[in-house]
């Protein structure tokens, strides 16, 4: 947790760039509002009675879901990549965002009329599954550190497509349909319960995110410098991998499996700063927010009245990315 002049210059100019983005989206669409309608709107005192409905019904939930979103993605990502010592670990790579939309697909298809509230709980229980079954696996031979992690989680990852897929061709349409529109990542249709569950779900893993530093600060060095640093390799490894699986399953179970927002955001925040775990943790979580926002701000005024789900978006920012740490890791393998 020490704290570095240089990374905390980068969070607050992250906090700014990530305001900023969020006030341009509070302003802007079919009902178009100044910067002084908004501060008044979120004051209580609306220019007009249409000002308020469009202001706290739907552009605040989408803002505020797509930032907490973002941030847990990216957070779930940074945290799998610190326990697998794999730059390429990422959830929607391995198999964890699969696992929880096949879960939340199947209750939309096959249980209609299930109340929202068991999304999250769904979401948590089909990732955690996942996550298990590709440690189980990859931990055989190598401890679930290497590439083979990653090959294993794109195995799994492929075979629940395939069944989330079938589960969508044979279900009702209309059923079929809304899952679609949530497997894209689209976040125009989320509203206050998300926000809720999703500031719920931060306040209450936020003190994991704390505790879980100084633990990645040893893993991220090897298990045997950890076992020499007092670390239990095992239990603090299933307890990060269950602290990432919540993460992105929380978020997942709100605005569908964005795809490559944990891959890219820690890299990100580790090129504009050079700092500790603890920080770097608070840099990628800023950083995915910002991904997000961004995203999901471009994709609803570029092509207005369209809207480009903001999945589509950050997949297009991702694989490039995605591709270049492959190349990265392929060229340092050889040297």
């Amino acid at each position: 947790m020490r704290l570095h002049r240089h990374a905390l210059v980068v969070a607050a100019l992250l906090l700014v760039a990530l305001i900023g983005v969020s006030v341009a989206s509070l302003m802007s669409g079919s009902y178009p509002l100044s910067l002084l309608g908004v501060w008044s709107t979120l004051a209580g005192n609306p220019p007009e009675e249409i000002a308020r409905t469009v202001v706290w019904e739907f552009r605040f939930p989408r803002t505020v879901v797509s930032a907490i979103a973002g941030a847990l993605f990216g957070l779930s990502g940074a945290i799998l990549q610190y326990v697998t010592r794999n730059p390429l670990a990422d959830p929607s790579l391995v198999g964890v965002s699969q696992g929880a939309g096949l879960a939340v697909v199947s209750a939309i298809v096959l249980f209609p009329e299930m109340n929202l509230f068991w999304r999250p709980l769904l979401a948590f229980a089909g990732a955690l599954a996942v996550a298990a079954l590709i440690q189980s696996i990859a931990m055989q031979r190598t401890g679930g550190a290497t590439m083979r992690f990653i090959l294993t989680g794109i195995g799994v990852a492929a075979f629940i497509a395939a069944i989330t897929n079938a589960m969508l061709t044979y279900g009702d349409i209309d059923q079929a349909h809304a899952a679609l529109g949530w497997l894209a990542g689209s976040i125009h249709a989320v509203g206050r319960p998300e926000v809720w569950s999703l500031t719920l779900c931060l306040a209450i893993l936020t003190p994991g995110l704390i505790w879980s530093a100084r633990y990645l600060s040893a893993l991220r060095l090897g298990p045997e410098v950890s076992i020499g640093l007092g670390v239990p390799i095992r239990s603090a490894r299933i307890g990060m991998i269950t602290l990432s699986v919540a993460l992105a399953a929380f978020a997942v179970a709100a605005v569908g499996p964005l795809g490559f927002v944990g891959l890219v955001a820690p890299h990100l925040a580790r090129r504009l700063a050079h700092s500790g775990v603890g920080q770097h943790l608070l840099l990628t979580a800023l950083t995915g927010a910002l991904m997000v926002g961004l995203a999901d701000f471009v994709g609803r005024i570029a092509f207005a009245p369209v809207q480009i789900p903001a999945g589509i978006l950050t997949a297009i920012l991702g694989v490039p990315v995605f591709l270049l740490l492959i190349l990265k890791t392929q060229s340092t393998r050889q040297l």
